[in-house]
């Protein structure tokens, strides 16, 4: 069996080498003559697998290491009797760690405390519904917007209008969708953005289009109010060098890019392949994933709940890192530019999420103890 995959995903040879002959290709450079004599396709977002991409081929599977499959001609695979998996929720964690990373940072810089500010989320799936929770268990007033969701206990469902209208911190957390009875393409446009409350900090660890770039690059020329953190760009990677100038935190599209997040992409794959070819799994996730470079932390009683929060955090993630590479490409010409965006994606330095970090707070203070928790750190009783 030939399986052609993504070069760029974690551990691929070492997780698909029992099942076939693996060859690994450029992602964005994927075509269909590599893909002529191929059995399965393992992907990432930057393949955009159409119609006309495997129908001329012997595929009988295609797989994305990612949680959205935005990029996948799913009806046509349907259509073609080739089987299909994503990898949903594989690297939602990530994603919620590098917006709480995020928020470190802002507050930190601005003088406030998130838990005195109301956050609003849109899109409460795999990564907004973890964002909340993380949210809630903080201490913060948290509200949502996902017109797909019935009303459930604990979770105030609002309408986007009333979202903008009463939050300071607004995290989008949807797919990108054109069509339907709620399609998210520009969802926030010119008369959203310029409807934010005063201060506002707007993330977007989502889809870049799901923002009218155009529109908020107007928007910030005239509002030097606003706070925002883009890790997804329209137009990828042709990223406008106006606008990276004018956010807070620019990075280039790799806030799920945790090395646990990436190899549980792969994992998720790899399982639903065997279970299509009715093969066992003979490798686990634990197989895989190394131990992480930073392992311990200790805390004393003279550290306050905020102050090791951002120590642990940082520890983990320091998000400015990225953000300074980021601004490298102001200076680069336009092909330059796609190309250094490309680079950085896929030689992104090894990132822990926060359970890989165990912390040693038995002489905090309770509320420390809880704050860690609650983030997801490792508190061993022992």
């Amino acid at each position: 069996m030939k399986i052609v995959a993504d070069e760029n995903i974690p551990l691929v040879r070492e997780c698909f080498a029992g099942l076939g002959e693996v060859i690994t290709l450029p992602g964005r450079s994927i075509c269909a003559d590599d893909l002529a004599d191929a059995d399965v396709l393992v992907s990432r977002s930057v393949t955009k697998v159409s119609r006309e991409l495997v129908q001329n081929s012997r595929l009988k599977f295609v797989g994305t290491c990612t949680a959205g499959f935005d990029h996948v001609d799913v009806e046509a695979l349907n259509e073609l009797g080739i089987g299909f998996s994503s990898a949903p929720g594989c690297n939602a964690r990530s994603v919620v760690e590098y917006v709480l990373c995020a928020l470190d940072i802002l507050a930190e810089r601005d003088g406030y405390r998130i838990t005195g500010r109301t956050v609003g989320i849109v899109g409460k799936g795999q990564v907004g519904g973890r964002l909340f929770r993380a949210l809630q268990a903080l201490g913060v007033n948290v509200i949502a917007n996902d017109p797909f969701l019935e009303p459930e206990a604990g979770v105030e469902l609002v309408g986007l209008n009333e979202l903008i209208e009463r939050c300071d911190v607004i995290g989008l957390h949807t797919p990108l969708t054109t069509t339907g009875s709620h399609p998210t393409h520009h969802l926030l446009g010119e008369s959203q953005l310029l409807a934010l409350k005063h201060g506002t900090v707007l993330i977007n660890a989502g889809r870049g289009a799901v923002v009218d770039n155009r529109a908020l690059l107007s928007v910030l020329k005239s509002r030097d109010d606003l706070s925002v953190v883009l890790d997804v760009w329209e137009h990828e990677p042709d990223v406008d060098p106006e606008l990276l100038e004018l956010v807070d935190i620019g990075t280039p599209h790799i806030a799920g890019y945790s090395l646990d997040g990436k190899i549980t992409g792969t994992v998720m794959v790899y399982q639903a392949l065997c279970r299509f070819l009715g093969l066992p799994a003979r490798v686990s996730q634990r197989d895989l994933t190394p131990l992480p470079p930073l392992m311990k932390l200790d805390f004393t009683g003279t550290v306050d709940a905020d102050q090791a929060t951002s120590v642990a955090m940082r520890a983990t993630y320091d998000i400015r890192r990225d953000d300074a590479l980021m601004r490298r490409l102001l200076k680069m010409e336009p092909e330059a530019r796609r190309l250094a965006f490309d680079f950085m994606r896929k030689n992104y330095s090894e990132r822990r999420e926060f359970s890989t970090l165990k912390i040693d707070a038995r002489r905090s203070e309770q509320a420390v103890q809880e704050r860690l928790a609650a983030l997801g750190f490792h508190l061993p009783d022992e």
